[in-house]
Formats: C-alpha cells, structure tokens, sequence
C-alpha cells in the first residue's frame, strides 16, 4: 500500500496511524516523518511534541542516528518547544557532534559521507551541481565532520617540511 500524501500535510491522527502502521506502506519515510514534524502548519506545537515523542518511542535508535545522517533535523526536533539562547544551541550541536562520533567509533565506521555531508548543497537553486554525491575533502564539499580528537594534518605536513628544511647536524 502507499500512503498517497506528503506527510506535511497530515492531521495528527493520520500521523499516530501510520507510525502504527509504518511496515504495511511501501513508501513510508522516516526521515521524510520527521522532517515534516517540524513543516507541517495544521498542527500546534503540543501535537508536534506529542507526535515526535510517539515517533521516537516506534523509531528511537533511527531518530538517533539522524544527528549522523541530517544533524538539522535532529537539532530542529529535539529542540521542538524549548526556547534557546545562543549557548543553549552552541551546547545542543557540541553535544550532537561528541555523539556523532561515537555513534561512528561505536558502528566501526571510518568514512563520514553521511546524508547531509554526502552531497552538494550550497543554497542556490540554479547550482548544476545540487544533489550530487561528494567526495569530503573536495572542493564541491560544503560541509564536513569535524572531531577534537582528528589529527590535524596540516599541522604534521608544516613540522615534517620543517624537518626536511633543517640542516642536519652533527652530534
């Protein structure tokens, strides 16, 4: 079966239906749910809290793993109903970026082209290159995982030139 509506424009009992019924809908999207969650102008935000709330209860460790695959929506919903002060959001994605790489450390995973830094995205809409799939690193790439604990490779490249540029000298 299919579900025939975007998920932005469902009532509230529409939205607890097919999260019950999720498995019986060839294209239920659980990114697509959640995203409209937040998009979605026929409910309050008491019903967005609620259906999001139910949401995680069905589908907690995807909702998790969205501060991986699309860390906005992740931050856009987890926030749903708080009113946040600059540092509030600054802790929210320091938080969200110490459990992005934990949920890579702990999956063993070594690659970071995930959802969002996965492909180019720069804004405008008449860019050739919106959508395409990326390479981290390259020059299309508008955004990339960052940890404290990376090494910082520019770093070793200037001290190893500094090295090959000393003189040697004798002991």
């Amino acid at each position: 079966m299919k579900i025939g509506k975007r998920f932005n424009e469902l009532s509230k009992s529409d939205y607890f239906h097919f999260i019950d019924n999720y498995k019986k809908y060839s294209d239920f999207n659980t990114l697509g749910m959640y995203r409209s969650i937040c998009e979605n102008e026929k409910l309050s935000l008491n019903d967005r809290i609620e259906i999001r709330d139910y949401a995680n209860t069905v589908f907690g460790k995807t909702f998790e793993f969205y501060q991986l695959k699309d860390p906005k929506t992740y931050f856009d919903l987890s926030t749903l109903g708080y009113e946040m002060t600059v540092a509030d959001e600054r802790k929210v994605w320091d938080d969200i970026i110490i459990n992005q790489e934990k949920i890579l450390s702990k999956k063993k995973i070594k690659h970071r082209n995930f959802g969002e830094y996965s492909k180019h995205n720069c804004g405008y809409d008449d860019c050739k290159f919106n959508g395409l799939m990326i390479k981290q690193g390259s020059g299309l790439a508008e955004s990339s995982m960052h940890f404290r604990s990376d090494k910082n490779a520019d770093a070793a490249k200037l001290l190893s030139l500094i090295h090959i540029s000393e003189p040697t000298r004798p002991y």
